[in-house]
């Protein structure tokens, strides 16, 4: 992979259940069990599937209207069975989005549908991931290691 299509985060334990997560830019967040505040692991998911499509929904219409309102909400149904094992379905992602009145919000409400299926089709990585689907593997970096009390 070049260096301008590779992506990573670190994330470091801080106590049981709880970790933070870092990017190479110096941004963290936690991350958790959901038994405080943290975010959980599933509902960074849907923040990432939401936050995607806005920031391209955003880019496409507030060229043409700044928005009076624009808030995004994502759901879905977290299911548990023998067949698939854990996973999300009925992902939906609602935009509540509104322009001042005048030939700008007019262009900008215009775009809105059309921004949303740009979005879905093709602009959003992490939405079209999880369609399409990408293996994920999983590996012990150098081997498990040990401390040795001696």
């Amino acid at each position: 992979m070049s260096e301008d299509t590779f992506r990573s985060v670190q994330i470091e334990r801080t106590s049981v259940g709880n970790y933070v997560a870092r990017n190479v830019r110096g941004g963290s967040m936690s991350l958790g069990t959901g038994e405080d505040s943290s975010f959980t692991p599933v509902e960074l998911l849907l923040a990432a599937i939401g936050g995607c499509s806005a920031v391209d929904v955003d880019h496409i219409t507030s060229r043409r209207a700044e928005p009076t309102q624009f808030s995004v909400a994502v759901t879905g149904d977290k299911i548990r069975d023998e067949s698939g094992g854990n996973r999300m379905q009925n992902i939906t992602v609602e935009f509540t989005v509104t322009f001042p009145a005048g030939a700008d919000g007019d262009r900008a409400r215009e775009a809105l549908p059309r921004s949303l299926q740009q979005s879905h089709d093709r602009l959003c990585t992490v939405s079209r991931t999880v369609e399409l689907g990408a293996p994920v593997s999983i590996a012990i970096a150098g081997g498990s290691t040990a401390e040795d009390p001696r």
